[in-house]
């Protein structure tokens, strides 16, 4: 065979010089290709005389099939122990992913029907690693032997991950007579690595769109792994779960629902990468700013939607914290001399020292609403910077070899947060009259609990409820109580004092004293809380989302006298035990004068004199009863300001 030219490298070894890549043993799919040389001396060489590499690094159409059941189904003419069978690939062998392993089909029996795969057989099915020679060889995402390069989660090789985002979520079904089936997530083109997990009796199934608008249904009715889409789905059905796994790219707009199928209630877990489909585009250049001369041109960048193939506003890329707009490129254009000239134009050079003139504007006005859709708008204008800096504003034409930037833009184009009513609650009695109540929420448009929604459109959270049981009351005359847990949610919201299914303040218990004698302080947490009628479970809120007072977080408290001390009389004791609104309108904090002058002459000062003062009595009483109320500020005026007489 023909030999290629010894390199440089080669010359002084005892090694001849490679010979030329052998044809590829894949058309596509991905296959190896090797490459011989031999050893000039009569002693053995140090070193390999066959090397490999990667080729037909192309997909292969989907009617080409699996390359190592193509190997399998060669053996179906050829019998074994007097016997045809049709033999089916055995893949991802953890101990010998490089043989042939295949399994006649309908029965048990697994044969190796040869100790290699051919050259280019993939070593697991997940894994761009591949067979050559027997042995299962190391590929990177760049298809290189040999290679560590990996791909993100947004399957770009050797990526940063900044071309998609985590999407993690939970869905929980809520019966409901006239319901049956719900929508749990869609999941858009182009996701990657998807995860599914239903806990409960209710039922997943899959609702496809393509690009180009073809819809399909798949029921999900049986464990295994099948194609929808193009997309390999991996299903695992059991008594009380299912898992649904795609590693993707997804090639539709995939829609999970869930059919509602028992009596319990059901929860979904998923999570997904989903790709951001607006990104920065850069341009060609623009045309030269002189026709001859020499001029300058630019490149811009535009925002371009992957999805329909189409420029976009650039608000859309904007969107995306991970986009960064490329800077422009320039270059110097049409440098022939002008027919009119006697020479060259001289070129500006384009630096940091004399910019080229420039779009400038104003900042966005405020957006014209806080959400629903506004628009914001901005002044353009020309400008010119010096070699000293300077900026002055030029004619509009000088700035034309980029695009003007738009003036106007809509904002906030999100959806107003809107109040979300949850299920009503049983009735709290089990006959007759009762009330029920409900959780509202205000949600935004990522389905965020938040703020802003307008207290005149809430939805009422209590109204009353008739139970068609007629009551019958016993000679006691006692009511008829409802059932545990409503009834005592139902006094608890009639004393005030228990979480109820209206944001409410929810006080916890005082800390002990911070003395053991004497008067000290005592602390608690207040919370505001809500109780969530469809779980039974207490969730925490912003403090501002609870209307009303907020109950004090500190009180004093009197651990008896200290040792020395005289014993309270009852009155003082029942009036040290007092609720905390009675001490505070006991005690507080006064001004008793001035202090005498720093000064006799000659300008001096004197300091207010701060007393805990007896509002009933008048009288002083120890600072420690005033610890609830604020201490008022040191106050200072001016005295003895006459001139001091001569000494």
């Amino acid at each position: 065979s023909s030999r290629t030219a010894r390199s440089e490298e080669d010359r002084d070894s005892l090694w001849d010089a490679w010979g030329s890549w052998s044809e590829c043993s894949r058309t596509c799919g991905g296959g190896a290709s090797y490459s011989l040389r031999r050893c000039l001396s009569s002693k053995a060489c140090d070193g390999r005389n066959i090397r490999y590499r990667t080729c037909s690094n192309v997909d292969c159409p989907p009617e080409a099939g699996d390359f190592r059941a193509q190997q399998c189904s060669a053996h179906n003419d050829v019998k074994y122990q007097g016997q045809l069978y049709e033999w089916l690939p055995i893949s991802n062998d953890p101990d010998n992913p490089c043989s042939l392993k295949c399994q006649a089909r309908g029965t048990a029996l697994v044969v190796e029907l040869a100790p290699k795969v051919l050259d280019g057989t993939r070593c697991y099915t997940e894994s761009l690693d591949m067979c050559i020679s027997g042995l299962c060889q190391v590929v990177g995402c760049d298809h290189q032997l040999g290679s560590a390069a990996k791909e993100d989660n947004c399957g770009v090789c050797n990526g940063d991950g900044s071309t998609c985002r985590l999407v993690r979520g939970q869905f929980k079904s809520q019966l409901s007579a006239s319901k049956l089936n719900d929508t749990v997530v869609a999941i858009p083109y182009g996701s990657r690595q998807v995860r599914l997990v239903l806990k409960g009796p209710d039922h997943l199934y899959l609702e496809t769109k393509t690009l180009q608008g073809v819809k399909s249904e798949n029921s999900l009715s049986t464990t295994g792994s099948f194609l929808v889409e193009n997309s390999s789905i991996d299903f695992q059905k059991f008594p009380d779960k299912e898992i649904l796994r795609i590693s993707g790219p997804l090639s539709g707009d995939f829609t999970i629902k869930i059919h509602y199928a028992g009596a319990a209630d059901s929860s979904v877990q998923f999570v997904f990468y989903q790709p951001i489909i607006h990104r920065w585009r850069e341009t060609d250049f623009f045309p030269c700013s002189a026709s001859c001369g020499g001029g300058y041109q630019l490149t811009s960048a535009e925002c371009f939607d992957l999805r329909s193939n189409r420029v976009v506003a650039d608000q859309y890329c904007h969107y995306y914290p991970e986009n960064i707009k490329p800077k422009p490129k320039l270059q110097e254009c049409n440098l022939d001399p002008c027919p009119a000239s006697d020479g060259y134009k001289q070129i500006m050079p384009y630096d940091l020292y004399h910019p080229l003139p420039r779009w400038e504007s104003t900042p966005w006005t405020a957006c014209s609403s806080s959400c629903g859709g506004g628009i914001q708008s901005r002044s353009i204008s020309c400008v010119e910077e010096d070699i000293q800096g300077h900026i002055s504003p030029v004619e509009e034409w000088k700035c034309m070899y980029t695009p003007k930037m738009p003036v106007i833009q809509p904002c906030n184009i999100f959806d107003c947060p809107k109040w979300l009513a949850q299920e009503w609650s049983p009735c709290t009695v089990t006959c007759g009259q009762g009330l029920r109540y409900r959780v509202v929420l205000c949600i935004d448009h990522r389905g965020m609990h938040t703020g802003g929604c307008s207290t005149k459109t809430k939805p009422h959270i209590k109204e009353e409820c008739v139970v068609p049981t007629p009551c019958y009351k016993p000679k006691e005359k006692l009511p008829v109580e409802a059932k545990v847990p409503w009834y005592k949610q139902a006094q608890e919201l009639e004393e005030g004092t228990a979480v109820s299914e209206e944001p409410s303040f929810i006080p916890e218990a005082w800390s002990t004293c911070s003395v053991t004698c004497g008067v000290g302080s005592q602390m608690r947490l207040v919370k505001c809380q809500v109780l969530l009628s469809f779980s039974q479970s207490v969730a925490d809120l912003p403090i501002d989302e609870c209307e009303g007072p907020k109950p004090v977080s500190q009180r004093a408290c009197y651990s008896g006298p200290c040792s020395g001390e005289a014993e309270h009389t009852p009155q003082g004791t029942r009036l040290l035990y007092g609720s905390l609104q009675e001490f505070d309108e006991l005690y507080d904090w006064e001004y008793e004068g001035f202090t005498e002058c720093s000064e006799s002459c000659g300008g001096g000062v004197q300091e207010a004199v701060v007393t805990c003062l007896n509002k009933q009595t008048r009288e002083i009483a120890d600072e420690a009863l005033c610890v609830s109320s604020h201490r008022p500020r040191q106050l200072l005026k001016a005295c003895s300001l006459d001139p001091c007489p001569p000494r």
